[in-house]
């Protein structure tokens, strides 16, 4: 059984600038397993979130190929690769991005009402996630009533309602204190721990990075394996 959930094959990406070819990504290939966690580290610029972006079906690479669970994102159209990204991948970014004049239980329950579910049951999926991650007690606060840290554990439950193969966080405690930062990260390896779902992870805090298995770092466009 293939248990391969991403996998990048000589991905390339680059610009045009007038007459000059910026490349921004140059051949990365690797692959990650269900339920793998990885984090890249790499400067500002490096091509990070280019490579997020690519892996998620929000931009086209140059030239290579990006499976997802066994499928070329190249073969996909736009409306398929739309409802992978709903039901397949859940997103985690610096800044919550949640929806301000939604409650708690709301903004958690929007990927599922986007996928069509019925109202009463999104609610009540919804309700389950924010227990995970320990909200249960606050569905009915909106965002502004809520401190930092707990913005981004409702992001976190809005990230795995869907209960999706793959979690793509871009600097997901960038915009936190250290405490609120280890609760936040303590409780993404329980949920990883709990539902094996595969991570991968775009960090600058080098304390995290130690408690991830996988660890890759970016430099002027190349992936390489990583130690500590």
């Amino acid at each position: 059984m293939n248990n391969i959930i991403i996998q990048c094959i000589n991905l390339t990406k680059s610009y045009q600038d007038g007459d000059l070819t910026v490349n921004i990504l140059k051949k990365i290939s690797f692959e990650l397993y269900k339920g793998e966690i990885a984090a890249i580290i790499g400067r500002s610029g490096s091509g990070k979130t280019t490579l997020l972006h690519l892996i998620a079906g929000l931009d086209n690479p140059t030239s290579g190929s990006i499976l997802f669970d066994g499928k070329t994102l190249r073969s996909m159209t736009s409306n398929e690769i739309s409802k992978l990204r709903n039901q397949k991948i859940g997103f985690i970014y610096q800044f919550h991005h949640l929806m301000l004049d939604f409650n708690v239980l709301e903004n958690v329950a929007i990927p599922l009402l986007i996928d069509h579910k019925n109202k009463q049951e999104s609610k009540e999926i919804a309700f389950e996630m924010l227990k995970k991650v320990h909200l249960q007690d606050k569905i009915k606060k909106y965002p502004s009533e809520l401190s930092g840290g707990e913005r981004q554990r409702v992001a976190i439950a809005r990230a795995f309602v869907n209960n999706p193969c793959l979690i793509i966080a871009d600097e997901p405690t960038g915009n936190l204190d250290q405490y609120n930062t280890n609760v936040v990260f303590d409780l993404i390896l329980k949920l990883n721990n709990d539902f094996n779902t595969t991570f991968l992870i775009v960090t600058h805090d080098t304390i995290l990075t130690k408690k991830i298995p996988i660890l890759f770092k970016m430099k002027n466009g190349q992936l390489f394996n990583y130690e500590n």
